[in-house]
């Protein structure tokens, strides 16, 4: 019995498929691994793609714009071109027109005459037919005067001011010409008239009264008149032609007196009354000239 149990086999025990599987490893399988590398492939490449469309729009956005650009440069350019074609029209056509008129004064008695001939009448008789037009319609012709004046004084402040000949602003100059053929060659002709009768003395204090008189009420007067009228014209608002018109009236007034009563000993003492409004305006050339170089 004891040598029976010697002999006979122990069993022992082996081990279950779960004592020789695999322990779970922390490193990720070759598919895994695989895939992260596509998803990471796959965000690099829409990240270009995404820095690529940005970088076309730019440019695209920066082509439009200097298209747009160049487009707005060539049609400033068109305007500018049809501008300064419109002046120079204008220059040169009223230029033209103004000067065969002096010209041509006598062109009914040319007949027989030298060129010399011609030339030599052309002053006496010019002044001729201006006195004539005087003594016919002395408002209409005073107006006219003045509407000239005005326009080429202020063509001349432009191009003093820095604008080239041909490229001044027509607008500006219009509504200049017609402030003064409306007002100012109107007003002036019954002006001078009212100041004879205020003064219709002889002797020596006469001139310089009328000198003071045409510096003070007369000047605050067409001043004012004459900034007002082209505010509206302008179209801009009573509050602005207000504001333009205190900033103006005390400097403009004052500038004057550097000039004016000087001049005005020649145009109350010597001129005649129906001639004194060309000889103001004659000095009004000047005036301008010097207000566009100078601050006032």
């Amino acid at each position: 019995m004891a040598l029976a149990s010697l002999f006979t086999p122990t069993l022992i025990p082996l081990p279950t498929t779960s004592t020789f599987s695999k322990p779970h490893s922390s490193v990720p399988s070759f598919s895994s691994r695989t895939k992260k590398r596509c998803r990471i492939v796959r965000s690099v490449a829409e990240d270009r793609e995404a820095v690529s469309m940005s970088e076309n729009r730019r440019v695209l956005e920066e082509g439009s714009s200097s298209s747009k650009a160049d487009i707005d440069v060539a049609r400033d350019s068109d305007d500018i071109f049809t501008g300064r074609a419109i002046n120079a029209t204008i220059v040169l056509g009223f230029g033209a027109f103004a000067v065969t008129k002096l010209l041509t004064i006598d062109h009914d008695y040319w007949h027989g005459w030298t060129l010399y001939e011609i030339l030599r009448y052309v002053p006496e008789h010019n002044w001729i037919a201006y006195e004539q037009s005087l003594k016919a319609n002395p408002v209409l012709a005073k107006m006219a005067i003045s509407g000239v004046v005005y326009s080429i004084g202020d063509w001349i402040a432009q191009c003093y001011g820095g604008k080239p000949i041909f490229e001044f602003d027509r607008a500006r100059l219009f509504r200049s010409g017609l402030v003064g053929f409306t007002l100012h060659g109107s007003l002036s002709h019954y002006y001078y008239q009212l100041c004879e009768a205020l003064f219709p003395f002889q002797q020596w204090w006469v001139v310089p009264a009328k000198v003071a008189f045409d510096q003070t009420v007369w000047s605050a007067i067409w001043n004012s008149i004459y900034f007002v009228v082209l505010g509206l014209l302008r179209l801009d608002s009573f509050t602005d032609i207000y504001g333009e018109l205190k900033s103006t009236f005390w400097p403009m007034l004052t500038a004057g007196w550097k000039l004016w009563p000087f001049a005005h000993l020649i145009t109350y003492g010597v001129v005649p009354v129906e001639q004194r409004l060309l000889w103001v305006d004659c000095v009004e050339l000047i005036w301008v000239t010097i207000l566009s170089t100078k601050d006032v």
